[in-house]
């Protein structure tokens, strides 16, 4: 490959890496062509967005753009890069595709490393940790929920209780 080819394919990745807020560095080493667009449909149903790199690029797009000394460890053998806005959808992803092959220990996608709401994830043991941390989004609407409940209760508390207001008042008022 030549050097101009390198330069714009590293440039790319910066590219890639700076649009999305969360990354996996995955081993799809060994699927099959069927499995392997298999994955990458589950991938595109999900807005994950699936790349195949090699390791030296990705490497030097890492050093350019700032990313952790940490990653370097994880960038040996076949990778696959998983882009999203979601930080927890490609480590459900992963974790669904392992739950249809348990007998394997061996099954891909692996989970090399991942970089989550600006923390580094370094191991495929940090894969069910990664799979139940909620989304920015999820936390958000839980918080909502929690701040509309006690309001509900007010409303309703007031409701119920205007109607048994009004008719102690009525009565009263009919008293005099």
């Amino acid at each position: 490959m030549r050097k101009e080819d390198k330069s714009a394919i590293i440039e790319q990745l910066k590219v890639e890496l700076g649009k999305y807020p969360h990354f996996y560095l995955t081993n799809i080493e060994g699927l099959n062509a069927q499995k392997t667009s298999d994955l990458r449909r589950d991938c595109f149903k999900r807005e994950i967005k699936l790349l195949v790199v090699k390791n030296t690029l990705l490497e030097k797009a890492f050093e350019q753009i700032g990313i952790g000394e940490d990653f370097k460890s994880s960038l040996k053998g076949n990778t696959a890069l998983m882009l999203c806005q979601t930080g927890n959808a490609p480590a459900k992803l992963i974790k669904e595709w392992l739950d249809k092959d348990k007998k394997n220990p061996d099954a891909k996608p692996q989970l090399k490393a991942a970089y989550v709401e600006e923390t580094e994830y370094i191991g495929k043991e940090q894969l069910e940790f990664l799979s139940t941390i909620k989304s920015k989004n999820e936390l958000i609407a839980d918080l909502v929920a929690l701040l509309q409940s006690p309001a509900k209760n007010v409303v309703s508390a007031l409701q119920s209780g205007g109607n048994t207001i009004h008719g102690v008042l009525k009565t009263l008022g009919e008293r005099q």
